[in-house]
């Protein structure tokens, strides 16, 4: 991998960090074949995979770069079809540093569904609000999609998207992957717990001090 520069804005660094997310995506399953993209903030521009090149063949040149209004930068080949909801994030949240959008099969089970992730666990936390929730369905690619993300996630930092997947975004592109990651696993549990029964919920009150309690978890600084 790329060594980062003194500001973490090396390009080389950022657009190997995105494939090394991208081949995650396919290597674990979360998102099959070519489905769902991964981007990266530096700044103005936007480092995100291409449209319709498998994961498993990327190549860091082949990672497009982006202004926020979708003019290509630099790269081998177009910008994802989803760049509109990748700007649109990193618009509404400036703390953003990386997104991860999965296909993944349990977040989809419940965004075809039009079901959020209700407090069932603490962990659902983790997403930072007292539930993960499923955003109106739009064609894909569309800045109504873009819009209806942004609004799902006002204080979260992942969201399902009706018949669609799900979104995640973190400070790094590390971050938004694990997220996505815990995403799919909540949803995998969730929908298990629903084919015994409808599973009682945490109060908002204890969702509250999860939430706060994820504030200060893991590494910092």
């Amino acid at each position: 991998m790329a060594e980062r520069d003194a500001g973490g804005t090396d390009e080389a660094w950022l657009r190997q960090r995105v494939v090394d997310a991208a081949q995650d995506l396919a290597r674990t399953g979360l998102s099959p074949n070519m489905s769902g993209n991964v981007s990266a903030r530096a700044g103005d521009r936007i480092f995100i995979t291409p449209s319709g090149v498998p994961y498993t063949d990327l190549l860091p040149a082949d990672i497009a770069e982006i202004a926020f209004d979708g003019r290509i930068l630099s790269g081998t080949f177009p910008p994802s079809s989803e760049w509109r909801m990748h700007a649109a994030i990193y618009a509404a949240h400036p703390e953003a540093g990386g997104i991860v959008h999965a296909h993944s099969d349990f977040a989809t089970v419940l965004a075809v569904l039009k079901r959020e992730i209700p407090p069932f666990h603490y962990m659902v936390a983790v997403a930072g609000g007292r539930d993960i929730p499923c955003a109106p369905y739009a064609t894909f690619g569309s800045a109504e999609l873009a819009a209806h993300a942004v609004a799902a996630l006002d204080a979260r930092r992942a969201c399902l998207l009706a018949h669609h997947g799900q979104i995640a975004f973190g400070r790094t592109v590390e971050d938004a992957l694990h997220l996505a990651h815990e995403v799919e696993t909540l949803a995998a549990q969730y929908c298990r717990a629903l084919q015994l029964c409808e599973p009682d919920l945490l109060s908002d009150d204890e969702m509250a001090v999860n939430v706060e309690k994820f504030r200060t978890y893991g590494p910092r600084g």
